[in-house]
């Protein structure tokens, strides 16, 4: 029997994607927002491609505030580009 690969759909592109192509952004317990690239970080989670154009396409429909119900200011956003740009570095 062939081994079930988990779905997850992104909030960018709204594309159904296996669970390790996409990034996931977390909002941990305290509030605090940032991407998980291993898939581990305790907290609410929504993901993303791992193209800067769906990130962006998320900001502009405001789909990470709705996800994890509060509002994300600008340097969060700015921050996260920046660590998707840089790939891997997990902070």
């Amino acid at each position: 029997m062939p081994k079930k690969i988990p779905m997850r759909q992104c909030l960018g592109c709204r594309e159904m994607k296996p669970k390790r192509e996409l990034i996931r952004v977390v909002r941990s317990p305290q509030g605090e927002i940032s991407l998980d690239f291993h898939g581990k970080k305790p907290g609410r989670g929504a993901y993303l491609c791992p193209d800067p154009a769906c990130l962006k396409r998320a900001r502009k429909s405001k789909a990470l505030e709705r996800a994890f119900g509060l509002p994300i200011p600008d340097p969060v956003y700015e921050a996260l580009a920046a660590q998707m740009e840089g790939g891997g570095l997990d902070g």
